[in-house]
């Protein structure tokens, strides 16, 4: 039997090490973990989308993005065609992007996010005054692994200015009912993971091992 290649795309700044503990059956499935590029200069989210599916090296595969990767998976989908297009802790519109983001982009105070902080996160981890910052902190520094400015302006700009006001009707979106980044009073029309945080396809694998064959086996 011909295995369906699976192609995961971390979040903004992140490894595709956030994957590593996502099990999917190997005689029924091919995985591939993408990697985030550094943009070229003016580029545009569908250009940039363009370019990473030359990374793609299968027709009709399976793309399953995680936060600002679900937003480029859904770009991506464009050019490959994908059999399954599987975004998490992510949103399908503009319109699920909460309030404050919204206001970050409308005032433009995005100019004030410390890009510094992201490039040297390591500094700020003195300032973990318990467990769960201190665990929070430490996965942080083992999964964000992209630290250049100019990707880190680029990407925290086109979250902000994505432009999608109407959802891709075959998105299958998995959102966590705890996630802090976009909360999900926000989100419409999702499979739901109870307690589930933004960084769930980390903390929640056993959740994803178990559901991701049937979501992605499901015709």
């Amino acid at each position: 039997m011909e295995r369906i290649p699976v192609y995961m795309m971390p979040g903004l700044a992140a490894s595709p090490v956030i994957f590593e503990r996502i099990r999917l059956d190997e005689t029924q499935f091919e995985v591939h973990w993408l990697s985030w590029k550094i943009p070229l200069s003016g580029e545009s989210l569908p250009d940039y989308a363009q370019r990473m599916c030359q990374d793609i090296q299968h027709e009709n595969p399976v793309l399953i993005g995680v936060s600002f990767g679900g937003v480029l998976v859904q770009e991506m989908a464009a050019f490959v065609h994908p059999r399954k297009l599987i975004i998490v802790s992510s949103v399908k519109t503009q319109n699920e992007i909460p309030l404050r983001m919204r206001i970050i982009r409308n005032t433009k105070a995005y100019h004030l996010v410390p890009t510094r902080l992201l490039q040297n996160i390591e500094v700020l981890r003195p300032l973990a005054f318990n467990h769960a910052l201190k665990l929070r902190f430490k996965l942080y520094e083992k999964y964000l692994s992209v630290r250049d400015k100019d990707y880190l302006e680029w990407a925290i700009f086109q979250m902000l200015y994505w432009s999608r006001t109407v959802a891709d009707e075959n998105v299958i979106h998995i959102h966590g009912d705890a996630d802090e980044v976009f909360p999900i009073e926000n989100i419409q029309n999702c499979i739901t993971v109870p307690g589930g945080s933004h960084i769930m396809i980390v903390l929640r694998y056993r959740w994803f091992n178990e559901h991701l064959p049937k979501i992605i086996l499901n015709e």
